[in-house]
């Protein structure tokens, strides 16, 4: 059997930046072992499988360990492959389908855009022990449905940041957020999650989904451009919607080619 793979970095306009995903658009589905090891194989952050004969498209993700239940960068990669090698070039609205539930993406300028639903958090007022993991301790931090958001007050600690990956590894949630304001930017941010086998990941889409509600409020506006400053940085654009946050990126295409079953 063969099938499809593309390589993409997403959040980004330039190869070698932003966040590399494999994409693997089908007309059927995989078992669970196959995917996962496919994934492991492909050793990037992300592998997203596309089940082209289903309406609206499924789509799931793995990391090189596990899966995952949401993941913005390989949606954007997805979409950035579907809407260039393989849908009608007239196409520029797609909907998925995923274990988040129904998600929309869409080109606007030179854009895509993901639509994807917003992550409430609650304070955690024992912030203390984030020293512990980064190196310094938060003004706040938060918690949302899947992470940590350690709230920090400038660009230039969240750049200074001495993750323990160790320690990281055993708190309670998918993973930990670092955000400040930005220099040149609304907020920036950084995020480590070892325990999935990505001990930073360069972008990540999911993680706005809980940044761009706290931030849309702390900055009393609606649309903010991000950085998350990983060693291969990323840009993305953000905008609150009440129940929903709207994601956009610039994406590069990489490498096109066939995986030998």
């Amino acid at each position: 059997m063969r099938l499809p793979i593309f390589q993409v970095d997403a959040f980004t306009d330039r190869l070698f930046s932003g966040n590399p995903a494999a994409v693997i658009p089908m007309s059927g589905s995989l078992s669970e072992e196959l995917m996962q090891s496919i994934a492991l194989e492909n050793n990037l952050s992300e592998t997203a499988f596309i089940d082209l004969s289903k309406q609206p498209y499924d789509i799931r993700w793995f990391t090189p360990t596990t899966e995952v239940d949401l993941c913005g960068h390989a949606t954007l990669a997805s979409a950035k492959v579907l809407f260039d090698e393989v849908l009608d070039q007239s196409i520029d609205e797609i909907n998925f389908q995923s274990k988040s539930g129904a998600l929309r993406v869409f080109k606007k300028d030179n854009l895509i855009f993901l639509d994807f639903p917003s992550d409430s958090s609650a304070e955690v007022l024992d912030k203390a022990f984030v020293k512990d993991l980064l190196g310094f301790e938060p003004n706040h931090l938060f918690k949302g449905s899947d992470d940590y958001l350690a709230v920090f007050t400038s660009e230039d600690i969240i750049k200074n940041l001495k993750p323990n990956f160790s320690k990281i590894s055993q708190i309670n949630s998918r993973g930990l957020i670092a955000s400040a304001p930005g220099d040149q930017v609304d907020f920036t941010s950084r995020c480590f999650y070892p325990q999935f086998g990505i001990n930073e990941d360069p972008v990540t889409g999911s993680a706005h989904t809980l940044m761009i509600p706290y931030w849309s409020k702390i900055l009393g506006r609606d649309e903010m451009i991000a950085q998350q400053l990983s060693k291969r940085g990323g840009i993305l654009y953000c905008e609150h919607k009440e129940e929903r946050v709207l994601i956009g990126g610039k994406t590069a295409i990489y490498m096109s080619g066939e995986i030998n079953l």
